[in-house]
């Protein structure tokens, strides 16, 4: 009986050990995440400001959903022909306010915006707040939805 008592007691210590060293771990990696999306955020606006659709072609999934401000939805080859045409292009994109939140293979960001240039074909200058998702497929964050709402000012 004595024995069975000192397998369980070292069965919980062990457990009691390693679970917080599994959470650190499963908490790195859900920090590795975030640091890599925000990463990848980082250089939309830059892509954007140039007119490059590169970033758009490497990171958005081909299946990938735009819904813009005016709720006219487009797709990943609507939105890389709408850049590289200057249908869409921006004067200026300010990035005011960003959340991260990881999920698995998945990540939603909101953020807080304020962008000049032209939308769809029409000039466009104010802010908005945007919901881009990524989601990890076969090892590669790619963007599969992103919608942006105009900010109506309450005066």
């Amino acid at each position: 009986m004595k024995k069975v008592n000192s397998i369980f007691l070292a069965l919980v210590a062990i457990y009691l050990l390693a679970a917080p060293l599994a959470l650190a771990q499963g908490t790195k990696e859900s920090g590795s995440a975030e640091k890599q999306i925000e990463t990848l955020q980082a250089q939309i606006v830059p892509s954007m400001l140039k007119g490059d659709p590169g970033f758009f072609e490497k990171y958005y999934a081909d299946d990938a959903w735009v819904i813009h401000g005016d709720g006219k939805p487009s797709t990943k080859a609507e939105e890389i022909t709408n850049l590289k045409s200057g249908v869409n292009k921006y004067e200026s994109l300010d990035v005011r306010d960003q959340k991260i939140r990881t999920y698995g293979d998945t990540a939603v960001v909101n953020s807080l915006l304020s962008l000049k240039g032209t939308v769809n074909g029409k000039p466009y200058s104010g802010d908005v707040r945007a919901i881009r998702v990524w989601v990890k497929q076969k090892g590669n964050w790619k963007v599969v939805s992103y919608s942006v709402t105009r900010v109506v000012s309450s005066k």
